[in-house]
Parts: structure tokens; C-alpha cells; sequence
């Protein structure tokens, strides 16, 4: 019905139009191929009528500032090169025309009795285009109103369940078997649970016993947090919609809910969220307009609701909140964007800004570049207690693969660095790459754990970089301890710049390691580290700027089909910074990891698998298909004395995974569960 509809409103489009003098250089018949091109591949993000969604508008204003002095050969330069924004440079030659024809159609242009050609496109000249006044007010921006969120109660609160977190409760998650309170279940990101009840031995009995529908099918990356039986959980954004719900942890029913109407946004890397932080009686949650929001955790209504940053530019929020010590921590997305990156603390009470840090050096950009310079925070930072630290890493500077317009070594981006937890005052830093322009960003969670030198044990800290190494630091000054062998493939020349005609390059663009959280074990002393191999073809042109349009000043796109596209699941040796094991998932892996002390790690593959490994030896032990790319960080945690297993199975957006809306809950069988608890785990 979209698509017909679609059609017909390009119809009308062209057979309203009076041809003139200066036309828009496509047929008729070429729009209307076009719209049926726009329906499949570029509505989601669009618009029905261009309007913007998670994307740019493609009419009015946003246009005419990008476009408005070039010609239709700079507009279907961007859309040829960096569309499909899942899968860029995709489509063929003549479907870039003749959405390029659509897109000219639906702003004015008149159709010609010739068809847009490669040849044609520089003499169309884009100063004709139409910005459409308001209805209400001529010349001026129509005012958008967002519909309040609707909030539904369905059942109350397990008996007994206390949902009110605190300070103390998440100081000392490492010792609370039972709940999952925070993103990394612990300050230290570590993502390991010491529930032991399923083991190597019994793992193969896992049985699933809930399945929770969220109705949101789209891109899913959501951490379920668990307080005291009660499952919180975050959905991504569909149609400009996206819900928050509480469910029992047990049986996955759902318990309350509230779906938040968002106002305007735009995305780089699919309409995620990552999930809440919990604590003080309320959830919190970061949402891609920008707004963090405080909802009362028993029933789920709104207490407080304040702006992040104004999200017209291209900022966005898709991490999982941190929470300490009176205070929510987010960081902000949006790198492909002109931007300048930030991390901010709100009073977890009142919602007041507590402090803000830019992650822009001016010193190390040329000019006024650090302005818009980059180096976001995508992930949930860790915090150190013990030496006021929260600790995180950055992404790329802007523009990602042009940087003729920022010369120098542009700190603190493609960095791994620490702040004065209540003031926000730099600690220390490290970069991982220096003057990237080849995507290299910092983007998985940095996890903290102990490791020994010369008879010393040293706090460290590291992050698996999408370069392709760990980078182990002394998290106390910020100094190298170790950079590991390299877990994924590296060509010989992936640090050649790129250029107009292109390079092909190991790591991808996409890593490396994403932004999937890896695992730490204290038993193995393992980082287990989601990644993929990658070939893909870089180019770079010169980025132009214009408000709310994505700059990249650059293309990457897979070499495929007969490209290395694949997946390792790697256990490092934080120890030594040798591979201990790998295994090869037949896909690119994003998603998360979770160890347990019962020698079992786990993690989920794009088609659909969620798997089991031996933490220690990396044979694969279970498996279990769930019908939908497997892209989310699983979880753990008991209720009435059961150890449960939770993941989202929702597909993933940067890799065109299959799409799902569920949340699988998993738990053993009584009988197998009773003799894990009276045998111990073998190698203990």
C-alpha cells in the first residue's frame, strides 16, 4: 500500500508540473521509477513525503542549504556513495538516476522529455528549489508537536519485589548473585555473573520458557536489567515510537509499560536503544532525540523529562545510561555528523546538568575544526570507586575519511579516556589512532580488571578497538601496559589514505570490534571480544558541510560478493595479549558477550543463532535458533533460586540482520538445575 501510494503521489508530482525552461532533466516515467526505488530503500529513513524521519529531510530548507549552489551531479554524488545507509553504494547506476529524478520531482523540478543521465546531471542547476512555507505561518517552519507518552499497567509487582536500587546495592553488584543492576552488570563492564547453576555439563538442557514480544520489529540492542525478579527493557525506535516496559523475569509477563512519542532525530547507524540504568526507585533512559528521562521503576510514569542537547544537527542518544552515586551519565552519538562529541552528567533526582566535557582537543584541530570535529561517546562508560574515574571510549573525528579540514592529531577522538567521576575534569587519555581517516573509532565498552606485572597486580583498564587490537592500560595514569595481537584480519596497507578512486582495506569500517560489549572472565582471565573481518572498499572526496546532513567526506562498502565477510569470537589473554581461541562465525559478529562461573560464555550470531561456548577451551556446546539475528548483550541472573538467561533476538541494522521483536528467556529443566547445585563445577 506504501509503495502504490508513493507512486501516486509522484504522479501527481509530475503531472502537475508545468515544464520550463530550466527543467528538472529526468521523464516522467523515470520519477515513477524512482519512487518505487524510494519506497524499498529509502522511506524508513526519509519520509512517505521526504519529509525526514531518522533521516534528513529531502525537501525544504535542509536541501536547498546543502545543494541549493550546486547542481543534481552533487546531490546524486551523496546518494550513490552513501545510500542505502545499511548497505551504501548497493543499488545500480540507474537506480540512483531515477531516485535522483524522484527526489528533484518532489521539489519542483519539472520533468523534461529526456531522462536524467551521468552526463546530464552537472547541467541541472539545483538554485530552483522549492522550500515550501508553513500552512500555518508563510515562510516559517511548521511547529511539531509530539504526543504525550501513553502509559499502561497490566499487573503488579512480583510479591516481594523490591525495585528501589541504591548506591550501596550497586557498589556491591559484583557480590549480588541474583539481579543484573547495571549495563555491565558491574561498574567494571566485566559483563561476568558468578551464578554457576548452568554448566558445562548441563548447558545442553537450557530450555526456552518465555518469549517476550515487544511488537517494535527493528534493529535490537537492548541489555535487559533485572531487579529483583522484575526485567526492564528498551525497544528500538518504530515509527517515531519507542517503548519501555517492565516484565516479570521469570515468566515474561509484561508487568507495565510507557511509549514515548520522540520529536525530531536523526540516525548514523540504525533507531537503537541500548537500555536503562536502574536505581533510587526510577529507571532512566536516553532517547534518540535527546531527551533523558526519569520513570518512576514501579509503575513506569514519567517523574522527570529533560534535554540532553538539541538533537536538530544530528545529535543522538543510543547508549544505556551509567548511574552513580546520585547521578545519570550519558555520552552522545551522532559521529557522522559535524559534531562535537560530550559526556554529561544530570542529577538523578532533579534532572539538572551536574557537569558537561567536550571531547574536542581545539589544540590538536586546525582551525575552528574541533567545533564540529567529532569523537563521540557511543557506549556506557565504566566507573573505578575506588579512584573516582569514569572511564569510556570515543569515536572518530568528523569528517571520518576526509581530513584535509582538520589537520593535526585531533584528541581526544579514537580514545580510551578517564574524567574526575563528580567533576568532569580530564584525568588522563590514550589514543588509539592518531588523525583517523579510516573509521578506526573507539566504540565497544571499556572494561576494567586487574592484570600482573612483574609481580605486580596493575588496575587496568582496556577496549577492544575497532583497529583491530586490545589496548591494555594502567587505569590509575593512562599508560600502555600491552596493545594485544591482532584478533581480526589486517591488511598490509590499512593505514593508507584514501582516495578519489579507492583502496581496498582490512579492518572494515565497521571493525574490528563494534560497539558489542566483550565479556571478562577472572577465572580465565579471558576478554571475549565479538568481531568481524570485513574487506571493504574506501574512498574520499573532499566533505561539504550543511546543517543536519550527515559528513562523511568519504565512501566504504563491502567488497562482496567474493569479499572476506566473517565473524571471530575471541578469547584474548589479557595476561599476555595472545589469542587463547577463536571461533569463526560465517558472519560478521555484533552484539555481546556474557561469562559465567559455570565455564559457559555466550553470545548470538546475525542468523539467528544464540550460542554456548566452554569459556576456557572455546568448544561450542549449545545453540539454540531464535529466527532472528541474535545482536544484543545476553544476561543472567536468578529468581526463587533459578538461574535464568535472557537476550533480544531483533536483527541488526548496520549488517541488514533479520529483524525480530523479542526478548527469549532460557532456564534449566528442575532436575538439572538441583544437581548443578550439588555438584561443583568441574575445574573448580
Amino acid at each position: 500500500m506504501r509503495l502504490l501510494l508513493l507512486i501516486a503521489l509522484a504522479a501527481a508530482s509530475v503531472a502537475n508540473a508545468q515544464v520550463k525552461s530550466s527543467t528538472g532533466g529526468y521523464t516522467a516515467e523515470q520519477a515513477l521509477r524512482g519512487a518505487t526505488v524510494y519506497a524499498q530503500y529509502c522511506v524508513n529513513c526519509h519520509g512517505a513525503n521526504l519529509q525526514g524521519e531518522s533521516g534528513p529531510a529531502l525537501t525544504g530548507q535542509t536541501l536547498r542549504l546543502a545543494y541549493g549552489e550546486g547542481t543534481a551531479a552533487q546531490l546524486y554524488d551523496f546518494i550513490s556513495r552513501q545510500m542505502p545507509q545499511d548497505r551504501p553504494g548497493s543499488l545500480t547506476q540507474q537506480e540512483y538516476l531515477d531516485v535522483t529524478a524522484y527526489v528533484l520531482s518532489r521539489n519542483g523540478f519539472p520533468p523534461s522529455n529526456k531522462p536524467l543521465t551521468i552526463g546530464s546531471l552537472s547541467k541541472v542547476s539545483m538554485s530552483a528549489l522549492r522550500v515550501r512555507p508553513s500552512a500555518t505561518q508563510p515562510g516559517t517552519a511548521e511547529i511539531v508537536r509530539v504526543a504525550p507518552p501513553v502509559h499502561n499497567i497490566y499487573a503488579k509487582l512480583p510479591a516481594g519485589a523490591n525495585v528501589s536500587v541504591s548506591d550501596s546495592m550497586l557498589l556491591n553488584a559484583a557480590s549480588d548473585e541474583k539481579n543484573w543492576l547495571l549495563h555491565g552488570r558491574t561498574y567494571d563492564n566485566q559483563r561476568y555473573s558468578p551464578l554457576r547453576q548452568i554448566t558445562v555439563e548441563n548447558v545442553g538442557s537450557l530450555t526456552l520458557v518465555a518469549l517476550v514480544q515487544t511488537g517494535m520489529t527493528a534493529s535490537f540492542e537492548t541489555t535487559p536489567m533485572v531487579v529483583n525478579g522484575v526485567m526492564y527493557i528498551t525497544t528500538p525506535v518504530v515509527n517515531n515510537k519507542m517503548v519501555v516496559m517492565a516484565v516479570n523475569a521469570a515468566t515474561g509477563e509484561r508487568i507495565w509499560d510507557i511509549t514515548y512519542n520522540l520529536g525530531s532525530f536523526q540516525i548514523c547507524c540504525g533507531p537503537v536503544n541500548r537500555g536503562v540504568a536502574a536505581g533510587y526507585g526510577k529507571v532512566y533512559v536516553a532517547t534518540l532525540d535527546d531527551h533523558l528521562l526519569a520513570l518512576d521503576a514501579a509503575d513506569g510514569h514519567v517523574i522527570w523529562n529533560t534535554t540532553i542537547v538539541g538533537s536538530q544537527d544530528g545529535y543522538t542518544e543510543t547508549l544505556a545510561p551509567q548511574i552513580y552515586d546520585g547521578m545519570i551519565i550519558v555520552g552522545s552519538a551522532g559521529g557522522e555528523w559535524a559534531l562535537r562529541g560530550f559526556v554529561a552528567a544530570f542529577d538523578a533526582n532533579t534532572g539538572q546538568q551536574r557537569w558537561r566535557w567536550m571531547s574536542t582537543d581545539p589544540k590538536t584541530y586546525s582551525g575552528n575544526s574541533w567545533q564540529t570535529g567529532g569523537a563521540m561517546v557511543w557506549t556506557t562508560p565504566a566507573i573505578d570507586p575506588k579512584l573516582g574515574l569514569v572511564i569510556f571510549s570515543t569515536g572518530n573525528p568528523n569528517p571520518d575519511l576526509d581530513g584535509s579540514q582538520r589537520q593535526g592529531d585531533n584528541i581526544y577522538s579514537d580514545s580510551i579516556v578517564a574524567l574526575d567521576v563528580h567533576s568532569g575534569q580530564l584525568k588522563w587519555y590514550y589514543q588509539e589512532v592518531k588523525h583517523d581517516v579510516w573509521d578506526y573509532d573507539a566504540v565497544s565498552n571499556v572494561v576494567l580488571f586487574d592484570v600482573h606485572r612483574n609481580g605486580e597486580t596493575i588496575p587496568a583498564a582496556a577496549e577492544a578497538g575497532k583497529v583491530g587490537w586490545v589496548f591494555i592500560l594502567d587505569r590509575r595514569t593512562g599508560e600502555l601496559i600491552r596493545k594485544s595481537d591482532p584478533y581480526v584480519m589486517m591488511s598490509k596497507n590499512m593505514f593508507t589514505v584514501p582516495t578519489r578512486e579507492g583502496v581496498d582495506m582490512l579492518p572494515g569500517a565497521n571493525g574490528g570490534a563494534e560497539w558489542s560489549p566483550p565479556a571478562y572472565s577472572p577465572q580465565t582471565h579471558y576478554l571475549y571480544i565479538l568481531a568481524m573481518d570485513q574487506l571493504m572498499h574506501f574512498t574520499s572526496k573532499p566533505a561539504q558541510t550543511a546543517p543536519g546532513l550527515i559528513r562523511l567526506g568519504s565512501a566504504f562498502t563491502n567488497v562482496s560478493p567474493g569479499g572476506i565477510q566473517d565473524g571471530p569470537f575471541v578469547a584474548l589473554d589479557v595476561e599476555t595479549g595472545k589469542i587463547a581461541w577463536q571461533y569463526k562465525a560465517p558472519q560478521p559478529l555484533i552484539g555481546g558477550a556474557l561469562a559465567t562461573a559455570g565455564n559457559v560464555v555466550f553470545m548470538g550470531e546475525g542468523n539467528g543463532w544464540f550460542d554456548g561456548f566452554n569459556a576456557k577451551s572455546g568448544a561450542r556446546i549449545w545453540r539454540y535458533n531464535l529466527g532472528a539475528g541474535v545482536n544484543a548483550p545476553p544476561v543472567t541472573y536468578e529468581v526463587n533460586g533459578e538461574q535464568y538467561l535472557a537476550v533480544a533476538a531483533g536483527g541488526n541494522f548496520q549488517l541488514t540482520y533479520p529483524y525480530g521483536d523479542t526478548v527469549a528467556i532460557f532456564k534449566l529443566p528442575k532436575a538439572a538445575a538441583s544437581d548443578a547445585n550439588a555438584t561443583p563445577t568441574r575445574g573448580q
